[in-house]
C-alpha cells in the first residue's frame, strides 16, 4: 500500500479513507457496496452484512453484466444502497454512495453456490449481445454517411474523366447545359452527332473531332455508370434523414438530418459523440486547422462540420465564433437526450433559445470589429548603425595600416622594403 498519511489509525489509503469517514460520520458503521457478476453486497470489515443474489440464469446475468458496461445503475444496487451511506468502488456508483480509490473486496461465488460454468455461459451471451449490438441505428447511420462519401469521390472522378474524354468530340456542350443533363444526353445519344439530331441544341460549328462509334458507346456506358451513383446517393440521403428523424430527432431538427449523421460518423457513434465536450463537438471535422494551430501557433479553428448549417454560414464572418460555439452546446444538449432520454423530446425548447441567442448575437456585435494596424516595416537598413564617411563620424575603423606611409591608428606597423 501507498503511504500517503502517516497519523494514528491511518496507515495506507483504505485506512486513512476510512479515518476521514468516522471523523466526518462518528456514530456510523464503515459500510462498502461492492457488485459482483452474481450479485450486490453490503460489506463491513470484510464481512457480508447484506446481499441480493442474481437469478442463477445465464441470460438474466448476461443482462445486468450488459447494463453495467454502459454505466448503468442496476435495481439491486440502488435497492441496497436505499437509505445507508455507504462506499462504492465503481465511477458509474457515485451517485449513490462516496467514491472509494480502492480494489473491491474479494467474494467467492463458491460460497453462494454460483459455478463458474455459470459464468463462462453468461460471457458467451454477453459476447453475442455486444456483436449485435454493433449493428444499432446509429452504426447503420454511419455506415450509410461513408457510403455517401465514398460515391461522392467515385462520382467526381468518374465526372473529370468523362468530362475530359467527351470534349474530344463535343467540347461546347458542357457550357450549354448542367451537369445532370450533361450526363443524360451523353447516355442516351453518345457522340455529337446523334445530340444535335435529337435535341434542340444547335451551334453553327463545333471545334470537337470525330470519333468512331465504339468509342461512344463506351462513353455511353460511362454515363450510365455516373448517373446510376448520382441516384444511389439520393436513396441513401433519403435514408439517413429518415433515420436520423427515427433515431435522433432531436439532433436532426437542431443541427440539420445530414450534419447531425456527419457529427455521429466522425465522433464513431451516437455513445462517443454524447459524451464528448461541445468544445469538441465545434471543430468536429477541422482536425487539421486544430493541429495546424498547436504546430504552428496559428489562429485556432472556430467551427468544423457545423459550418454547414445556415445559421453559421449565413451570418458575417465576425459573428461566427459565437453561433458556432451556441449552436455545438445545444447539439451536444440534444444529442445526449437521443442517446439517454428514451425518446424524450427537446428540440423546440433548444430551437427557441438558439434562435433568441442569435438575435442577441446580432445585435450585440452589428459591425465587424476594426482591425489593428500592424506597424509599417521600414527598409532593413534604415536601423542601422552608421559606419564609415568622414573622419570623426560613425564607427572608427581600427585594424593594421599596410599602406605605404599609412595614417592609420596603427600605422606603426606599415610594411618595410
Amino acid at each position: 500500500m501507498v503511504k500517503i498519511y502517516n497519523n494514528k489509525g491511518a496507515g495506507n489509503i483504505r485506512t486513512f479513507v476510512t479515518y476521514m469517514y468516522q471523523q466526518h460520520y462518528p456514530n456510523s458503521d464503515i459500510m462498502k457496496l461492492v457488485t459482483t457478476w452474481f450479485g450486490v453486497f453490503i460489506m463491513e470489515d470484510e464481512k457480508v452484512l447484506e446481499s441480493t443474489l442474481f437469478p442463477q440464469d445465464a441470460e438474466e446475468i448476461a443482462k445486468r453484466m450488459m447494463a453495467i458496461q454502459k454505466g448503468r445503475i442496476l435495481v439491486e444496487e440502488e435497492e441496497m444502497a436505499s437509505g445507508k451511506q455507504v462506499f462504492v468502488f465503481d465511477e458509474r456508483l457515485a451517485m449513490i454512495g462516496e467514491l472509494l480509490f480502492d480494489n473491491a473486496p474479494f467474494i467467492s461465488p463458491d460460497d453462494f453456490d454460483f459455478s463458474s460454468q455459470l459464468l463462462n455461459q453468461a460471457m458467451m451471451i454477453l459476447g453475442k449481445d455486444m456483436v449485435r449490438a454493433s449493428g444499432s441505428p446509429d452504426q447503420q447511420i454511419l455506415q450509410a454517411i461513408r457510403a455517401m462519401d465514398d460515391l461522392d469521390k467515385t462520382i467526381n472522378l468518374l465526372s473529370e474523366r468523362l468530362h475530359e474524354w467527351h470534349e474530344i468530340n463535343f467540347p461546347e456542350l458542357s457550357r450549354l447545359v448542367p451537369d445532370q443533363k450533361y450526363f443524360e444526353l451523353i447516355a442516351e445519344h453518345g457522340d455529337r452527332e446523334n445530340i444535335l439530331a435529337n435535341t434542340k441544341i444547335d451551334i453553327p460549328e463545333s471545334m470537337g473531332s470525330d470519333i468512331d462509334p465504339q468509342d461512344a458507346e463506351v462513353m455511353k456506358q460511362m454515363a450510365s455508370n455516373v448517373l446510376s451513383s448520382m441516384e444511389a446517393r439520393q436513396t441513401l440521403e433519403k435514408f439517413v434523414q429518415t433515420r436520423m428523424k427515427e433515431f435522433a430527432p432531436n439532433t436532426a431538427q437542431i443541427a440539420g438530418p445530414l450534419i447531425g449523421a456527419r457529427l455521429i460518423s466522425l465522433a464513431g457513434g451516437m455513445e462517443r459523440l454524447a459524451k464528448m465536450p461541445t468544445s469538441t463537438v465545434q471543430i468536429l471535422g477541422a482536425e487539421k486547422a486544430f493541429f495546424k494551430h498547436i504546430k504552428e501557433k496559428v489562429n485556432p479553428p472556430k467551427h468544423g462540420i457545423i459550418f454547414q448549417n445556415p445559421l453559421i454560414h449565413r451570418a458575417p464572418y465576425w459573428q461566427r465564433g459565437n453561433i458556432a460555439r451556441l449552436l455545438a452546446s445545444k447539439i451536444s444538449i440534444a444529442i445526449k437526450v437521443d442517446h439517454f432520454g428514451e425518446g424524450k423530446m427537446v428540440a423546440d425548447e433548444l430551437a427557441q433559445d438558439i434562435e433568441k441567442k442569435v438575435a442577441e448575437i446580432k445585435k450585440k456585435y452589428p459591425e465587424a470589429p476594426k482591425k489593428k494596424k500592424a506597424p509599417t516595416p521600414g527598409h532593413r537598413y534604415d536601423n542601422r548603425p552608421k559606419q564609415g564617411g568622414r573622419p570623426g563620424q560613425g564607427r572608427p575603423r581600427g585594424g593594421k595600416d599596410y599602406r605605404k606611409g599609412g595614417q592609420g591608428n596603427k600605422g606603426q606597423y606599415r610594411k618595410k622594403r
